[in-house]
């Protein structure tokens, strides 16, 4: 059952990178963070030292700027799974209230928005 506390956008063009950045980190994980305007998210930023493996992505929360138009984060799964795993839900508990997860074959179809809790949401392509 897909939540529907908060409707989310994004930008086509965001979206883009997105995908593009996680088949070129692939078969690493790529990892940024969601940043908005209203609820719209229109960019991604990635931060400084974060380290992407074949199973991770690890943030480095110390170079994150203040800055709230940051809403979420953004991994892809090298694999064809886009659900979040344990240390995924325990990320967005903690860091934003949407968050993307992106999934081989790194297309349109393949990614899914998630609530703060790990709720599936809506976000609609703008």
């Amino acid at each position: 059952m897909i939540a529907k506390e908060e409707k989310w956008k994004i930008t086509e063009r965001c979206l883009d990178f997105i995908l593009e950045s996680a088949k070129s980190s692939y078969p690493r994980e790529f990892a940024g963070m969601l940043r908005a305007q209203g609820k719209t998210i229109i960019e991604v930023l990635i931060i400084p030292g974060t380290i992407q493996g074949e199973s991770h992505a690890i943030f480095n929360l110390s170079m994150l700027p203040i800055d709230f138009s940051i809403v979420g984060t953004v991994h892809s799964h090298p694999s064809y799974s886009f659900y979040p795993s344990p240390a995924d839900l325990e990320l967005f508990s903690k860091k934003g209230r949407v968050h993307i997860i992106v999934a081989m074959p790194f297309d349109k179809e393949s990614w899914q928005g998630y609530d703060w809790r790990g709720k599936p949401i809506e976000i609609e392509v703008v």
